[in-house]
């Protein structure tokens, strides 16, 4: 009996150390699996942050950056962790993190003592791990979990041709002896035995990160760039450039995805904690087939609030994981993060140039990219973060019935099915005009907020299911029930 006893107690010491150690690991909401839970707590992650490059660009302060964001108060940056990089100029981006100086970039991989990298330094020995990069991938993952910031670790990309030169998995930058393979072949499982070495590098970054619980892992970045099987074009009037077109996966590269997403499950049934895997759909929007049931994340890119809210009955995290190409205005980016966060989306991660080396408090703004970032825009984004968390977050669904009418302007909602509505209200006419709304009988109270500020405009309340409107910038309603 006295052994069975202290049996008892130590599987019930084992159960709730298992149970801490989960909480501590970012997972799916139990309750609303649309959002996060991280340290026990509802999350959204609205994160504002550099070019991905923070650990494998030696002259890059990390330190500084990810104190920035904690300062900021956003929770999100994405992580490139050494298949891929890039150079200077690549994509018309002048100060590019994830493009390393002459000799500057630190890789998962020993260098040899054979000279010829393709961008500067010895070729890569594929046989061997380097513990400088190890070390200071771990010291970024720890300060990011300090600052509360969640890290989205991202093992492939696309090569978009030209950046296959300078892989370290190209046979002219190691001594491994890696096969001759096409840009559109490496991330596929025709890769002529590149697999072995992708399988070891992925299972060893698994490894090595386990112990946190502050990222999920993303399998590859913009796959449809190298393998496109079907294109949908989105403007009826006319060829136009790739902005104007959907692109979706090829079937080789999901199949290779499925692999890969396999080995880090494998990899982590014999480990302690359990990550989330993400997988990067398509630019813009795309009503998602066959989901892999091994992945928690959807990420978008450029996206439409529409690829939230098609795809919102797979009760998964859908996410919009990089901005740009739409200019450098801080409005055109706001506007993106309240309208995809209405239309149910969890993880949004602005792409943010305002941050370089040398630049790693985020305050330039002379940058030349393809898109924006500046600290406004970040205050603007922490608005966001601190209004959904302080209005019942894990509650809150899209609603696609409580506006009735609003003449000259769109909007989105969401409720939580409990007496409180949310309206992100943006105009479209050069005057502003009441909402109409459609609400259970009873007494409501109204607040609207500038999103720009988070100031509290006017407060009233709904009169004949309307509401006055005080004003044409993009503003937030708030509707109570009293």
């Amino acid at each position: 009996m006295k052994v069975a006893h202290i049996r008892s107690i130590f599987l019930g010491l084992l159960l709730a150390t298992c149970s801490a150690q989960a909480q501590n690991v970012l997972q799916l909401h139990p309750q609303n699996p649309h959002y996060f839970q991280y340290q026990g707590k509802p999350l959204i992650i609205i994160g504002s942050g550099e070019h991905y490059g923070a650990v494998m660009n030696l002259d890059f302060d990390y330190k500084t950056y990810l104190n920035t964001l904690g300062k900021d108060g956003l929770n999100h940056t994405r992580l490139f962790t050494g298949a891929y990089l890039e150079k200077q100029g690549d994509f018309g981006i002048k100060k590019n993190t994830m493009a390393p100086a002459e000799g500057r970039a630190i890789l998962p991989w020993k260098r040899s003592n054979q000279p010829g990298y393709a961008l500067g330094g010895n070729k890569f020995d594929l046989d061997q791990w380097d513990p400088a990069y190890f070390a200071r991938l771990k010291d970024f993952m720890a300060l990011a979990s300090t600052n509360k910031v969640m890290v989205e670790v991202c093992l492939f990309s696309a090569h978009y041709g030209g950046g296959w030169n300078y892989a370290a998995f190209n046979p002219s930058n190691n001594i491994n002896g890696t096969p001759e393979l096409e840009a559109k072949d490496v991330n596929t499982l025709n890769n002529k035995g590149l697999l072995a070495h992708q399988e070891a590098y992925v299972r060893k970054l698994v490894r090595e990160l386990n112990g946190f619980g502050n990222f999920y892992f993303e399998i590859q970045n913009e796959p449809w760039a190298d393998n496109t099987e079907i294109i949908f074009t989105r403007n009826d009037y006319g060829d136009s450039p790739w902005t104007d077109k959907i692109q979706v996966v090829s079937q080789a590269s999901n199949d290779w995805q499925k692999k890969v997403a396999s080995w880090i499950k494998d990899e982590e049934s014999k480990l302690t904690n359990k990550h989330l895997t993400s997988q990067n759909i398509s630019n813009f929007y795309y009503p998602i087939t066959e989901p892999d049931p091994q992945i928690d994340i959807f990420n978008f890119h450029y996206a439409y609030p529409r690829a939230a809210s098609e795809n919102y009955y797979l009760n998964k995290v859908l996410g919009f994981n990089e901005t740009g190409f739409a200019g450098g205005e801080d409005d055109t980016y706001r506007r993106q993060v309240w309208q995809f966060v209405m239309a149910g989306g969890a993880l949004f991660s602005h792409l943010d140039y305002s941050f370089s080396v040398g630049q790693e408090n985020g305050q330039d703004t002379t940058y030349e990219s393809p898109g924006g970032g500046s600290p406004d825009l970040r205050k603007q984004f922490g608005i966001l973060k601190n209004f959904m968390e302080a209005h019942d977050l894990v509650n809150l669904k899209p609603d696609a019935s409580v506006v009735k009418a609003a003449p000259g302007a769109t909007t989105l909602a969401m409720s939580n099915g409990n007496g409180l509505w949310v309206v992100y209200w943006e105009s479209l006419a050069v005057k502003s005009y009441d909402i109409t709304l459609t609400l259970p009988a009873g007494s409501y109270s109204t607040e609207w907020m500038d999103v720009t500020t988070g100031n509290i405009i006017s407060k009233g309340a709904v009169n004949d299911n309307k509401v006055a409107v005080p004003g044409l910038a993009d503003m937030v309603l708030v509707v109570r029930r009293k």
